[in-house]
């Protein structure tokens, strides 16, 4: 099979043309604009592979796509490419939509078009995994779970641009018949992730002795789902999942964002040199003032996926931040060239649209 992976460069996606290289016989193609937080060292490890090719495209540039598509001839596609940060849709949303709505639906007309050229034979086999958030379900209260079958109700920028990346997938599969799967996953962790994310920016923090910023009073719960889980998981739909079907993928990992800075804090001080105060990491921590409109609470209920396809999580939390946190101490030089090229831990997020403009 011949996969063609958009936005291969990033955090999950790099993830998962890792797994498809070294545990399937899969070729794979790599579609990414290079963005910001794009990340190629993520996939030099397997880029030598004669079943690896990469192209540098825009999936709003329908032309390059067209190409893409007539020069590879994929099986399949996994589409991840997108803007992914809350904060900075919050800042910044026009580019939201024009990555995940118009993005998409480009990718969308282009590959309806192919599937439509394809023999029957291969169009049978081919599908179209659209890879999203469980943040389109909105924000739940202490009890409950979202399911596949959960209303959509998105609260930011980043959601609402998902959402009618959903919505649209559903579209061409109910009216073109173009083969879909759709996966909706928790919050990702992992080795590679861009040091804008919660793990990582406290971990970075923490490890330097600097302040530890948390919204509100860091009540807010999200599940965490380890990023190899997530490419399993992925790997999982694309090849098992039923046509026009909805996967969602969590890891079952509940925990307050508090609690989760609290065990970087930990694990920091287990795994690296102490502070030169002599103090616990845990005295980093600082209350800030909390995200516009953050959502309270995300739990997945990830049954169907567990049941119809048997994954399960390779990783606990606790076994999975270890992992992780260890990670970046161990790729200094990484994270610090992440931060010399701009992005240097600042908060995101406090701008309004028309400011973000100026």
């Amino acid at each position: 099979m011949k996969l063609l992976v958009t936005g291969g460069a990033g955090f999950i996606g790099s993830a998962v043309i890792r797994l498809a290289l070294k545990e399937t016989s899969a070729s794979i193609v790599n579609l990414d604009k290079l963005t910001y937080a794009a990340n190629p060292e993520a996939v030099a490890a397997v880029a030598a592979s004669p079943r690896y090719a990469f192209e540098k495209v825009d999936i709003c540039d329908r032309p390059e796509v067209e190409r893409v598509f007539r020069s590879h001839q994929p099986d399949a596609v996994m589409h991840l490419a997108a803007e992914s940060h809350v904060d900075r849709s919050i800042d910044a949303p026009a580019a939201f939509l024009q990555t995940n709505v118009v993005g998409t639906c480009t990718l969308l007309e282009v590959a309806l078009d192919y599937w439509r050229s394809l023999s029957p034979e291969r169009q049978a086999a081919f599908r179209f995994h659209h890879v999203s958030t469980d943040e389109v379900y909105g924000s739940l209260g202490e009890t409950g779970a979202f399911s596949e079958t959960t209303a959509y109700a998105p609260n930011s920028p980043y959601s609402a641009s998902k959402a009618a990346s959903d919505h649209f997938v559903r579209a061409w599969h109910h009216t073109y018949g173009l083969p879909v799967v759709t996966s909706n996953c928790s919050n990702n962790y992992g080795p590679w992730q861009f040091p804008e994310k919660l793990i990582p920016l406290v971990t970075i923090n923490a490890l330097l002795g600097k302040p530890l910023p948390v919204y509100g009073k860091g009540e807010n719960v999200r599940d965490w789902l380890y990023v190899e889980d997530h490419a399993r998981a992925l790997w999982l739909v694309l090849a098992s999942g039923r046509p026009g079907e909805v996967y969602n993928v969590g890891g079952d990992s509940e925990r307050t964002n508090l609690e989760v800075v609290e065990a970087i804090c930990d694990l920091v001080d287990a795994l690296a040199p102490k502070l030169p105060s002599g103090g616990p990491r845990r005295s980093l921590i600082r209350f800030v003032t909390d995200r516009p409109g953050h959502d309270l609470r995300y739990a997945i209920d990830a049954t169907k996926l567990r049941t119809e396809l048997r994954w399960q999580p390779r990783e606990d939390f606790a076994s999975g931040l270890r992992r992780t946190v260890a990670w970046y101490l161990d790729n200094r030089a990484w994270w610090e060239k992440v931060r010399a090229d701009g992005y240097k831990g600042e908060r995101l997020g406090l701008k309004s649209p028309a400011a973000a403009k100026s």
